[in-house]
């Protein structure tokens, strides 16, 4: 999932409507190194819902069994595969020589030395790209309401079910449009009134107290901005603040706000593609898999990069910041979700690409609420079953019941089924270091659907320019149960990805707190210590090669 909550700013009072979504959110204790590693801590003895990760790798090492190494399909914006924190754990294709302009390895994909990117080609790489929704809308508005009434009710009979997504479609994009045009220009008039809140402060720190005794302004600017001054004054990450320091934390926050809207003009724009310009494939014909390039940052790598840190990062200089499965797991990076909806050609294409070149889990940390090819991508879910491969899926960030609110690409074909159609799938919601409010305020639920939770909310990692940042949002939750899964495979490499979920989800920590038993199949927080003794003991015997049993029959999951 690319969108995460923004907690810039909590205007909840000011009469102005403030969006939650963007890229990040700042943390003032960077060097806070407790929280930078929350997410590894013992639940056991520290009360904290971390995944106990180094547990886990004493335990395995204790039964004296030696890891092989686990390729990580990291399907996502694109990754800094040169990041100090990562370069070494990249996956590296052994059977390609580089540079030399040629496929070596009989593949298709020339060159593809780390991973592929598929939404690239000979005229660079697509960074902006429409929402689902948007391209739903501009495919059948001319079939289902164009000029002839006539032709548009027998199109709408013929069709029954594209008209159903396209009436979902456009439904949510003239919600979703005028939503981000509002914001846009929201944040934008909050920025340009910050010299204004910083004026109207007079040297005086961010305080209740001193923002009561300010006189009321004459100037309706200034007004305004006093009035966003009464609410910031009471959010934690400006309360106390110098006039300085709020000055500079309201300019990042904006500039993340206003950044993270700007592409909305592109994305909800019908007549915007940059399909073919840029990429230069037939998108109708979902069989064409050999285009793209071997560009694996892309425009914007921020997100992929932070999700392979989560996942494989390395301690490097100062920075302890170290991923679930960074001793054992190599990241090959695909490239298959722009700055908008990825495509589901592309998505499926990827599956494949990763499966063929030999990851065992691949991380999709991505999702959309319409999804016109979704049977090629079911089919690349498929052959992933069939090859053995893990599929870690974020749940999305809409603080939605899943059932009610599908977010593309789902393992359930239909929200009535009781079971999924693949076993190979693992469905991921986030959870914080707050035993008051474990599920993140962002995170979708469901428990039928949402198979986990995993930390997501403050996770600190590597990010874009050799840097690292806290993000929060499923997004983050999905790559620590890929890294999870990824440190099983590595001791236990016979354990098929039906064990690697019946494990992750049998040892759970669980927590009843504000109903959160209800939130997922396994009713609480992975822990990888605890999934390891799972799956040893319930599908490995002996000591010189792994036996698999059959997986335990899981019961049966109570729908909300």
């Amino acid at each position: 999932m690319k969108k995460v909550l923004l907690a810039a700013v909590f205007l909840t009072g000011f009469s102005y409507s403030f969006a939650q979504e963007s890229k990040t959110k700042s943390i003032d204790s960077k060097e806070d190194k407790n929280l930078m590693m929350w997410y590894h801590k013992d639940f056991a003895t520290s009360k904290v819902y971390g995944v106990n990760t180094e547990n886990a790798y004493k335990y395995l090492e204790s039964k004296g069994l030696k890891p092989k190494t686990v390729i990580v399909g990291v399907l996502d914006s694109g990754v800094q595969v040169d990041h100090p924190g990562l370069v070494k754990n990249m996956w590296t294709n052994p059977n390609e020589v580089p540079g030399n302009g040629k496929d070596d390895d009989g593949n298709g994909y020339i060159d593809d030395i780390h991973g592929w990117n598929f939404i690239g080609g000979k005229n660079g790489d697509i960074g902006i790209d429409n929402m689902e929704v948007t391209r739903v809308v501009a495919k059948y508005q001319p079939i289902f309401e164009g000029d002839d009434s006539t032709k548009n009710k027998a199109n709408q009979a013929q069709m029954p079910e594209e008209f159903a997504m396209y009436m979902k479609a456009k439904g949510l994009f003239t919600k979703k449009s005028i939503e981000a045009k509002q914001n846009f220009q929201t944040y934008s008039m909050i920025n340009d009134l910050i010299p204004n809140m910083v004026k109207l402060l007079a040297g005086k720190s961010v305080t209740a107290e001193n923002i009561s005794a300010i006189k009321k302004p004459t100037e309706q600017k200034d007004a305004i901005a006093l009035e966003i001054l009464g609410q910031v004054s009471q959010g934690p990450e400006f309360k106390g603040k110098s006039s300085a320091e709020f000055e500079k934390l309201m300019k990042e926050q904006m500039k993340e706000a206003i950044d993270h809207y700007a592409p909305s003009a592109k994305q909800y724009d019908l007549s915007y593609d940059p399909r073919k310009e840029i990429v230069g494939d037939n998108y109708d014909d979902y069989s064409e898999k050999n285009y793209g390039n071997n560009h694996y940052e892309g425009p914007d790598a921020e997100h992929g990069t932070h999700v392979a840190g989560i996942i494989a990062g390395l301690p490097q200089g100062k920075e302890i910041q170290h991923g679930i499965a960074s001793k054992v797991a190599k990241i090959m990076t695909v490239r298959a979700v722009p700055d908008g909806d990825e495509r589901d050609k592309d998505v499926a294409n990827a599956i494949k690409y990763a499966v063929d070149n030999g990851a065992k889990v691949l991380n999709m940390s991505f999702g959309k609420p319409v999804s016109p090819g979704k049977n090629v991508v079911w089919d690349a879910f498929k052959y992933a079953e069939d090859k053995g491969v893990l599929l870690v899926k974020a749940a999305g960030n809409e603080n939605e019941d899943v059932a009610e609110h599908l977010a593309y690409p789902t393992n359930f074909k239909n929200v009535t089924d009781e079971k999924p159609f693949v076993n190979n799938v693992i469905v991921v919601g986030a959870s914080t270091n707050d035993n008051n409010a474990l599920r993140a305020s962002f995170s979708n639920y469901n428990k039928k659907m949402v198979d986990v939770f995993a930390p997501g909310e403050r996770i600190y990692s590597t990010v874009k320019g050799s840097k690292y940042e806290y993000l929060d949002g499923t997004s983050m939750a999905s790559p620590v149960v890929a890294g999870a899964a990824a440190v099983l495979l590595a001791y236990m490499p016979n354990l098929t990805p039906v064990q690697v979920i019946e494990a992750l989800k049998k040892s759970s920590n669980l927590s009843t707190s504000n109903g959160f038993s209800d939130f997922s199949g396994a009713g609480g927080v992975i822990d990888v210590k605890k999934a390891a003794e799972y799956a040893y003991n319930n599908f490995y015997s002996g000591t010189k090669a792994p036996v698999v049993k059959k997986a335990k029959k899981a019961k049966k999951a109570v729908r909300k």
